[in-house]
């Protein structure tokens, strides 16, 4: 089972060996067994890897994520087509009922909005007005209350913060890890047989991960209490993210959370969501839709 993710950030030569994954640098060699690896980040210019590799991470569902110039998460290869049922669960997610679809989403984003207040609460923040907030949210969120608790939220977790400042280094960071989270989700959908473009509140015409960006929304918060830590605590920070800053973001699939009764990490919480929204959308309760809590 799949527990670890590799950051690749200088000169580096991937290949395959003996299902094995070789990674050389200058005169030294290191070898894992592929099975072992979720995730690569290809977070340099400077790497490269053979097809037989690309192809031995899609047969056994690494995501391999590739950085632009900026450091900044812009591509996602996923595998198509692993699930041994992949066209029941596709044939049930395109087929789901509008009702359906609004009471999963409004799951999603009571807990987006419980985890954003656990997280202000863990850095030592009022949470009271998210917390009023959470039993504001209706089927499909109808008022926007998302929203309202996003308002809400970020003065109290960052000072002086403003979420689209490109300058602000906090935003690169946040970026970062959502995009690290984001390619976790969407691995694990596919895993569990669903098309990610197919999404229930987001439905972009040319966005290939809607689902992902619907399931996504409760793990956000993991990311903005990192984030906070790594930032000296909320305060303003400008310059360019260090490679420790991205490495740091990278691991929090490693790290532990709450799901249902267990502790996880949040990489296995990612494939359990997954899995609890086929039996969500088999039974046609949201209420069978787990998801990760965020622990003070």
């Amino acid at each position: 089972m799949a527990w670890r993710g590799l950051h690749i950030s200088r000169r580096t030569r991937l290949s395959l060996a003996d299902n094995q994954i070789v990674a050389k640098q200058d005169e030294t060699e290191v070898r894992i067994p592929i099975e072992d690896v979720a995730w690569i980040v290809l977070d340099s210019p400077q790497v490269t890897l053979s097809t037989a590799l690309l192809a031995a991470c899609m047969d056994a569902g690494v995501a391999v994520i590739t950085t632009d110039a900026t450091h900044t998460p812009s591509g996602l290869t996923l595998p198509f087509h692993r699930h041994h049922r992949q066209a029941e669960i596709a044939e049930m997610q395109i087929n789901l009922s509008a009702p359906l679809k609004k009471r999963l989403w409004q799951t999603l984003v009571r807990m987006k909005i419980d985890n954003q207040a656990s997280t202000l609460i863990a850095c030592g923040r009022d949470a009271q007005a998210l917390r009023a907030m959470i039993h504001l949210v209706g089927s499909g969120d109808p008022d926007n209350t998302e929203a309202r608790a996003a308002r809400a939220y970020w003065p109290r977790l960052f000072t002086d913060f403003v979420r689209d400042d490109a300058t602000d280094k906090r935003n690169a960071l946040l970026n970062y890890g959502y995009a690290i989270v984001r390619s976790a989700v969407a691995r694990a959908l596919v895993a569990a047989g669903f098309i990610p473009a197919f999404g229930l509140n987001h439905a972009s015409v040319s966005n290939a991960f809607n689902l992902a960006d619907d399931m996504v929304e409760p793990f956000r918060p993991f990311v903005d209490r990192q984030v906070w830590t790594l930032t000296a605590q909320g305060t303003v920070s400008k310059g360019e993210s260090s490679v420790e800053e991205r490495r740091t973001l990278a691991s929090l699939l490693t790290g532990t959370t709450s799901f249902g009764c267990e502790i996880v990490s949040l990489l296995t919480a990612t494939e359990q969501a997954a899995e609890s929204l086929v039996r969500a959308m088999q039974t046609s309760s949201a209420a069978v839709l787990q998801l990760p809590r965020v622990t003070v």
